[in-house]
This record gives C-alpha cells, structure tokens and sequence, in this order.
C-alpha cells in the first residue's frame, strides 16, 4: 500500500514539475512520468488491462509531443555551456528516474508468474465461457461478452487518444503550411 502513496506522490510532483518547468521537452517526460505511474498503480491494483492501455497511451502521447514540440520550436536554450540553473532539474529528474525504477520493479516483481491467474473469476472464465456465451473462440467470449464494457472503455480511451494527437499534428501542420505559403 504505500507503493501507492509514494507513486501519487510522485505524481503531484511530476505533474508540478511539468506546469512550472519553461523547457517544454522536459514538460512533455515529466506527463510521461505522470502517465506511466497511473500505469504502474494499475499493476499494483491488479488491472493488468488497464496498465497495458495506459502505457500504449501514454508511450505514444509522450513521442507525438516530443515530436511536435522538435518540429514546432526553432531554438533550444538548454543548448550551450554549463550551466547552474540546470542542475536542480537534472537532479530532480534523475531522482524520480530512479524513483521509477525502484516502484516499477517491485510492481513487476508482485506479479504472478505467466499463466497463472490471480482471481478465480479469470478460472471460471476460462472454464465456462464457451458454454455460456455459445462463442468459438474462449478469448472473444471473455473480451466481447464477459468484459464487453471494459472493452469498449479501452477503445474509446485509445480512440480518443488517437483523435487528439492527430489534431495536434494537423494544427501544427497547418501552421507549416500557412508560414510557408505566405512567404
């Protein structure tokens, strides 16, 4: 349980960190921390379904943003000599780095082995769903009968995920287009 406290802490701040930081590739990794720790308290809470979403999620959410934020800003200014007043943020980044390491492999490490199901609901599944659901396949009979509304969650979270990374792109690509077009 206090896996879990440290990982909402870690939240907050991550999610402090991306709204106060000024470099915005720093933004974008620190909403990828906030993101893969809600797919970390999911594995932890047993919804193994749920993580698998999350991280697919948040995975693209994180390289569709590094991406825009590469092909829309033109200068860096972490570019250059050393300087001081990146030290404090490469050390705090290093930290939950590290933080996210430590949680992620205790969660890993609680899982059960391949195979072997933790809730006796995933046994009577697998035992009556054919039966049951008259399907063909015991897979489909789980995912469209049994668990039909956690499916369509799930497919509207990556349906929505998609639509708004593609209306990012096409924004920032009709900002290209309309510079270009005019000079």
């Amino acid at each position: 349980m206090i896996e879990l406290y440290v990982l909402l802490a870690a939240m907050i701040i991550a999610a402090l960190v991306a709204i106060e930081i000024k470099d915005l590739l720093a933004a974008a990794v620190a909403l990828g921390i906030v993101g893969f720790s809600v797919a970390i308290m999911f594995i932890l809470l047993q919804a193994p379904d749920l993580a698998i979403v999350q991280i697919v999620v948040e995975t693209l959410t994180v390289v569709f943003f590094a991406a825009v934020i590469l092909r829309t800003t033109n200068s860096d200014t972490t570019v250059g000599g050393f300087r001081r007043e990146l030290v404090l943020p490469t050390v705090v980044y290093v930290g939950f780095g590290l933080l996210f390491l430590l949680v992620a492999g205790q969660a890993m490490a609680g899982l059960p082995g391949f195979g072997n199901p933790t809730m006796l609901v995933a046994r009577e599944y697998i035992a009556l769903g054919l039966e049951r659901t008259g399907a063909g396949n015991v897979v489909a009979a789980i995912i469209l009968d049994f668990r039909g509304y956690d499916t369509l969650g799930e497919v509207t979270v990556l349906f929505t995920a998609v639509v708004g990374v593609l209306t990012i792109m096409r924004r920032a690509g009709r900002k290209g287009q309309g510079a270009e077009g005019r000079g």
